[in-house]
């Protein structure tokens, strides 16, 4: 078992019956939701998920997973979700798989995070995965030239064969290589008010726990930011 499996293995035994349940995106949040599906299957458990992007939908709709959208519950129990880079602070950052926008909406509206990560996302600082922004196509290219003048490095974000990569609202992303980021609650107010950016991938103050999947096996950590 990988340690992105043995981690979202882990991450489900939070999940309990009759809870809402945010389900994540990503590489290491797939083992979860099959995980919670293996667990309706085979031990009865009965959850609403609430999905953080069309790929998890498609993949818990497979399952047989009844899902609602975020604006049709009053509050989401506990959403689990990967991360691309989690601080000695627990604060994060997310938006590799391009699904920050929903991500970060149905975490803001959960009771309880919890993030699933293999070893190689805790860092000291913040700052070496890209800081992806989400942005209005609209106006984009006056946002990265903003960027560049700061000197945060942006580039749009493309697929491999050069196709502007869209988010599942439409939207671009670019991504910010800024090496560090020694204050990421200035950064992430600077972001919040520059027009035409809609969301970005500081995740701050938000997780209660982080599963972590290592060669020893699986911890998990409680963070200060208990919601």
């Amino acid at each position: 078992m990988n340690l992105k499996q043995a981690a979202g293995i882990e991450a489900a035994k939070f999940v309990k019956d009759g809870m809402i349940v945010g389900l994540g995106t990503g590489s290491t949040a797939y083992y979860m939701v099959e995980e919670i599906g293996r667990r309706m299957r085979e031990e009865g458990l009965n959850i609403t998920g609430v999905t953080t992007s069309n790929a998890t939908k498609e993949q818990a709709e497979k399952l047989g997973i009844p899902l609602k959208s975020i604006d049709e519950v009053p509050v989401v129990d506990l959403t689990i979700d990967g991360a691309d880079e989690i601080s000695k602070a627990f604060q994060g950052i997310k938006g590799g798989g391009a699904a920050l926008l929903f991500e970060k909406i149905v975490a803001t509206y959960s009771k309880q995070v919890i993030w699933i990560v293999d070893e190689s996302k805790l860092v000291e600082q913040l700052g070496q995965f890209p800081l992806p922004v989400e942005v209005i196509p609209y106006g984009a290219q006056q946002l990265m030239r903003i960027f560049d003048e700061k000197g945060y490095q942006p580039v749009l974000r493309q697929t491999e064969t050069g196709q502007i990569v869209k988010t599942d609202s439409g939207h671009y992303i670019i991504d910010l290589h800024l090496e560090v980021i020694n204050d990421p609650e200035a950064l992430a107010t600077y972001l919040d008010q520059l027009v035409g950016v809609v969301e970005h991938g500081l995740f701050l103050n938000m997780v209660s726990k982080v599963v972590v999947g290592s060669a020893q096996g699986v911890s998990i950590i409680d963070s200060p930011h208990q919601k």
